[in-house]
């Protein structure tokens, strides 16, 4: 069935103001106060890079095309019979002094918002789309994660430090994609869904699960609003283990160090089991009583009416995920029951607030510190400031969704609009 489009251009013009509306009506500050703005232009020149010097390693970004908050860059390479893998994290707290403008600011939103048509950033753009954001060519700091990986693709050692590095390629999943198809990309692109498919199979080994439900997306085309679906690409899912292999690593570290902030999310329980396995009977495809779920979800795609309703139902066996906080004590629960694994946010920092106390804390540890006293002051806040987040971001999408449309638009209500794929989807998002 072929996309609605709006076709009528005052009902176009009027669409679009409604849009551009939501954030506001979901108390969402669009703008960012000047004193925030100054700070922003005064940092993004003049905080220095670290010492350590990564820019010989050839690291790319991989992201939606025409992203500019690039958070993360990557190498890898085979190393005897296993790989080595390094992660380079943008660094946005080096350019945030803790409780000025910058700092207050990013608390009260938490994390970036996607509109229909546009995105609310978490930080100013001169920072998160210029002087921190890891983009081609441009001298940065960041957080450098080293991994060696086993034949197998385990983890066999980790640090993580500050350094300085240098973008050499800014790739998009399309451009990507065509390469490994056409056999055109080189050994490093080649190592991305050879060691993408290692880290799957490690989460099934895990009992861990994903739901791959396809996107629906707000785009303009030639002055006209449509509703397009958009199905996850496995080269998103194979690039989406990078990120989940750090995470995990993360709340290792932090677990050991005894402080620290999770990702935590209970396994459902047996009646929303039975729920669903009646459910899917129902919808003509049932799960297999000796299937573990997270493969029976791996076949299920979303690409058919029935198996979109049966990952609507699938929503309830990955509810209860939020932020677990401690210093000192590790907390009883300390896994994400999609993932299998204890698991942090770390790798999106430009988007996401708790990931940039995650990488403080990681770093810290990682060299022997004790993280600093104004991280440590922050971390039992994050929980409660990220589910703030969390619920305007909710709203924003929820107010999509039920706006009131214009007479004469033949555009579903269910419209809304997401954000850029770049990382796979689990639950709410966890790793997103």
């Amino acid at each position: 069935m072929p996309s609605p489009i709006l076709s009528v251009p005052s009902a176009a013009a009027e669409l679009a103001g409604e849009l551009a509306a939501i954030p506001r009506r979901a108390g969402v500050a669009a703008d960012f106060p000047p004193d925030v703005i100054a700070e922003a232009e005064r940092v993004a020149t003049t905080t220095p890079l670290p010492d350590a010097d990564l820019t010989d390693v050839e690291f790319a970004t991989m992201d939606p095309a025409g992203s500019m908050d690039l958070d993360q860059a990557f190498f890898l390479a085979r190393d005897g019979g296993g790989y080595r893998f390094l992660y380079a994290i943008a660094d946005i707290a080096d350019f945030v002094a803790p409780g000025g403008p910058l700092d207050l600011e990013s608390h009260q939103r938490g994390e970036t918002i996607y509109a229909a048509g546009h995105r609310i950033p978490l930080y100013p753009t001169v920072l998160s789309e210029g002087a921190a954001s890891l983009l081609e060519g441009q001298l940065r700091g960041a957080f450098v994660w080293q991994f060696a990986l086993d034949h197998a693709g385990n983890v066999t050692s980790r640090t993580v430090a500050r350094a300085r590095v240098r973008s050499r390629r800014r790739l998009d999943y399309v451009g990507v994609a065509k390469q490994l198809a056409d056999g055109t990309a080189d050994e490093m692109l080649r190592l991305v869904p050879e060691v993408g498919r290692l880290r799957l199979a490690l989460e099934k080994q895990r009992g861990g699960a994903s739901l791959q439900a396809p996107e629906t997306v707000v785009e303009r085309v030639r002055g006209r609003y449509a509703l397009q679906r958009r199905a996850v690409q496995p080269l998103e899912s194979w690039n989406a283990e990078l990120s989940l292999l750090t995470g995990m690593e993360a709340a290792q570290i932090m677990i050991q160090g005894k402080v620290g902030i999770l990702r935590t999310m209970p396994e459902a329980d047996p009646q929303a089991f039975d729920t669903f396995r009646r459910q899917t009977e129902a919808l003509g495809r049932p799960w297999p009583k000796d299937e573990p779920y997270g493969e029976y979800l791996d076949d299920v795609d979303g690409s058919e009416p029935g198996d979109l309703a049966i990952l609507h139902a699938a929503t309830r066996l990955f509810r209860g995920a939020g932020y677990t906080a401690f210093d000192g004590e590790v907390p009883a629960d300390t896994v994400q029951a999609a993932i299998g694994a204890p698991y942090a946010h770390a790798t999106a920092p430009l988007r996401r607030l708790v990931d940039r106390y995650v990488l403080q804390v990681c770093e810290a540890l990682v060299a022997g510190r004790e993280p600093s006293d104004a991280v440590r002051a922050a971390l039992p806040q994050l929980p409660a400031e990220m589910a703030h987040g969390g619920n305007l971001s909710g709203q924003v999408a929820n107010r999509s969704s039920t706006r009131s449309r214009p007479r004469c638009s033949p555009i579903a209500s269910a419209t809304r609009s997401m954000p850029p794929s770049s990382r796979r989807r689990r639950t709410a998002a966890p790793c997103s």
